[in-house]
């Protein structure tokens, strides 16, 4: 067996180890299940900012319950996703597996809402956000944990395809209740005035009206009731706090959320800007005046927070749930944000961006694990890890093998977060489109839309200094570093749907 170590340039046990950290399959297999395996409780937020935990000084979050799983569990400070935007985060997450090599590495979304077009329903069905998905070929954390005996739920978003072939009860989940794509509207639950929510493999408008986060702690808890007396997996996907898919800016441009939860916010107000905005444009009808007001920064802040604390609410019941049927001690609490927080909204701390961007404010997030059974309270863990690595971990906690025929970008991050050794991750890659960015080891390369440059993260976590000028042997050695990723990506099975074969 090859040792998880990082690439050194040494011949180790007679095999030369890459240029870049891979950690196969066969480095995690496990002989025999285990007799009491744990359940799996995997939470997560949808653009939340980096510094956006009430438990974190300087921080206006009210969140209680996050705060209570840091103060039971560990939170992890050098956590990052595989994309700086939800599709190809979320499909790494499910999978394992880099977007590049799970064939989910772009948006499965349309832009011509963007610019105010209002699809024809026979006409929006045939686009790509309606008919692209993950490939078939891929397996999905559900499908592995089924193999166990686990019954596996979904409820939020899922974002990984809407043909029946694609929606989660194809992907080894047992149950769905959520919308299907990128975002929605929390009450009327429609993405650009087309209705999105399900209920397992069928459209459902039942419960149009309702705040979204309210029916998906409905559905959370009604899922544990029902099965708590057998292993489970239950996946909680929230769309807070991203911001609302609606065509009218003065709602589009924020999150959304009860009047309740706006009232613990008293310093903030509620308010609108007027200015041009040719890319996000609305008629009241189709000769109407065009809409100019937008949310303030207040305003936008204001239903940011609010939306968190509202989710938090949600997890606080599923945790008292858990205390409820006796079973916290026995179960894997997994919560992280899918990707940094955005623009106008979310507060990254120290790092540099946003949601969408390359820098660490857009790859970097929030993470907080609690098992009581390994994880010592109130830890903090500040080595490099990855939601590459949330698969591994769980099916070896659990005891499942992992296959020998599919590829891992990740490993099991336990026995990291309980203190017994550190993070063998040397290295992460990451590229939408154009856009693209390596670290290996604390160094940080960049070249992107959003700026270019050499960065030394143990020094400089915020990304102000570029190092480009002063050290050119690094920057040539980490443009090599991401063209061996690509290469090592390249050669991968192909998958769709966005790679051509």
């Amino acid at each position: 067996m090859i040792p998880q170590i990082p690439y050194t340039g040494l011949l180790i046990y007679g095999f030369l180890l890459p240029l870049f950290t891979c950690f196969s399959c066969s480095q995690q297999t496990t002989e025999t299940l285990v007799e009491n395996p744990p359940n799996v409780v995997l939470i997560v937020s949808d653009d939340q900012g980096y510094n956006d935990l009430g438990c974190l000084t300087g921080s206006e979050v009210i969140s209680p319950n996050l705060d209570r799983l840091a103060r039971e569990g560990v939170r992890l400070t050098s956590f990052y996703v595989t994309w700086p935007a939800c599709t190809p985060s979320r499909g790494s997450l499910l999978t394992g597996r880099y977007p590049q090599r799970n064939g989910i590495y772009d948006m499965i979304r349309n832009e011509a809402p963007d610019f105010g077009y209002d699809y024809l329903p026979g006409e929006y069905d045939a686009t790509f956000e309606r008919i692209g998905g993950m490939d078939t070929r891929e397996r999905l954390l559900p499908g592995f944990l089924k193999e166990a005996g686990y019954v596996s739920g979904i409820y939020g978003k899922w974002d990984l395809g809407v043909h029946q072939r694609f929606l989660p009860l194809a992907r080894g989940f047992d149950d769905f209740y959520g919308f299907v794509n990128t975002g929605i509207d929390y009450y009327t639950h429609e993405r650009y005035g087309v209705p999105s929510m399900y209920r397992n493999n069928q459209p459902t408008q039942a419960d149009s009206g309702t705040y979204s986060t309210f029916l998906f702690q409905r559905e959370a808890v009604r899922f544990l009731t029902e099965n708590h007396q057998r292993p489970f997996f239950l996946y909680v996907p929230f769309n807070a706090p991203h911001s609302a898919s609606n065509l009218d800016p003065r709602i589009r441009g924020v999150a959304q959320a009860p009047e309740k939860y706006k009232d613990l916010y008293p310093h903030l107000e509620e308010g609108f800007v007027e200015r041009e905005n040719p890319r996000y444009r609305y008629r009241e009808t189709v000769d109407g005046p065009v809409i100019n007001q937008y949310p303030d920064k207040s305003k936008r802040r204001l239903e940011y927070l609010a939306a968190i604390t509202a989710m938090d609410d949600a997890i606080g019941e599923i945790l008292d749930l858990l205390d409820q049927f006796q079973l916290s001690d026995n179960t894997l609490v997994i919560f992280l944000s899918d990707n940094g927080g955005g623009s106008g909204s979310a507060d990254n701390g120290l790092l540099r961006g946003y949601k969408s961007w390359l820098y660490e404010g857009g790859v970097r997030v929030p993470c907080l694990i609690r098992y009581p059974k390994k994880i010592k309270p109130g830890t903090i863990n500040n080595d490099f890890l990855t939601s590459l690595e949330v698969l591994p971990t769980i099916l070896t906690e659990s005891g499942i093998p992992m296959p020998d025929n599919v590829v891992f970008d990740g490993f099991n991050m336990m026995p990291v977060i309980t203190g017994e050794s550190t993070s063998p991750r040397n290295d992460m890659f990451w590229q939408r489109q154009n856009n693209k960015a390596a670290r290996v080891g604390d160094w940080k390369w960049i070249e992107s839309s959003r700026g270019n440059g050499l960065y030394n993260l143990a020094d400089d976590i915020g990304e102000t200094h570029d190092l480009s000028d002063v050290n050119p042997q690094k920057l040539s050695e980490m443009k090599q570093h991401f063209d061996d990723w690509k290469r090592l990506m390249k050669e991968a099975e192909p998958r769709g749907p966005f790679r051509d074969y």
